[in-house]
């Protein structure tokens, strides 16, 4: 374990489902659990590397790699939100976790609260960071809009090769630590243009407004004030529609969770425990 790899990273066979690739932190002996859910074309590690170590004195953290992102389970078929929140209850299961607090990033959001509408036995409390209940209008504009730096990279790199290569460099391009980003570029090898693809159309699709507020768990919103992708209305408005949830805001934009992780991580910190607060004791 190092700055550079700050949690440990294995290879899990989730019955039925396939291999997927998890990170974990051990917390104090008790804690509770905290499974981070990271945003579209990222990785577990590239999307909370900064979070680990400051989690991991209050709980027990686990991460995964979604469905066709990193090493995460290889798609063959159309990429479905619900599956990765299946995904993630099921690496619960393997490790013998009962109840944890989904901590969802942009895409990661509608793949917790998925998760707690899916499976409302195992989900203790949801903390939703930079996302919303929707991520596309009634017309075809907001969706054009999420797509369209995807599909221009998509666009001009083919072969497939040459599409992973341009995705990375967009990624890890904020990130100055020479070694970080080559740790963080091997992590990103295995991703599936196609999946990721894929996975935008399936956000655009999305929206949880029918239900989000009918979960009854404690949950925290952490806002992004200057968020140009998930403008601010709509987080606060995800966050309005859940009974009793909390607002952490931060001045940043839809990258601060590695870009601004000195406003982030607080935030993020603070949201986790004040769900585990609130949360039923079992």
């Amino acid at each position: 374990m190092s700055i550079h790899d700050p949690a440990p990273g294995r290879f899990v066979e989730l019955p039925g489902r396939g291999r997927t690739f998890m990170r974990e932190r051990a917390g104090p002996v008790g804690a509770p659990t905290v499974l981070l859910l990271h945003g579209l074309s990222a990785t577990a590690l590239l999307n909370w590397f900064p979070t680990f170590e400051p989690l991991s004195r209050h709980f027990r953290v686990v991460a995964l790699d979604h469905r066709g992102h990193g090493r995460g389970i290889r798609a063959t078929e159309r990429f479905r939100l619900a599956d990765c929140a299946d995904d993630a209850v099921a690496l619960a299961d393997v490790l013998g976790i009962d109840r944890f607090i989904a901590v969802g990033y942009s895409m990661g959001g509608p793949i917790a609260s998925l998760a707690a509408h899916r499976h409302p036995e195992r989900i203790a409390g949801l903390v939703l960071c930079a996302t919303a209940r929707k991520f596309a209008n009634r017309g075809p504009q907001r969706r054009a809009r999420l797509l369209a730096p995807l599909l221009s990279v998509a666009s001009r790199a083919v072969p497939g090769g040459m599409w992973r290569a341009s995705l990375r460099a967009m990624l890890i391009g904020q990130i100055s630590d020479p070694e970080l980003r080559a740790v963080i570029d091997a992590d990103l090898e295995g991703t599936q243009p196609r999946a990721v693809l894929d996975a935008a159309a399936a956000l655009g699709r999305f929206s949880s407004e029918a239900w989000i507020g009918e979960l009854g768990i404690p949950a925290a919103v952490v806002v992004t004030e200057q968020d140009t992708l998930v403008p601010p209305r709509r987080q606060h408005r995800l966050a309005a529609s859940i009974p009793g949830a909390t607002i952490h805001s931060i001045e940043g934009d839809h990258s601060s969770c590695v870009t601004r992780a000195d406003l982030f991580v607080p935030a993020l910190v603070a949201a986790c425990r004040s769900v585990v607060g609130r949360a039923p004791r079992r």
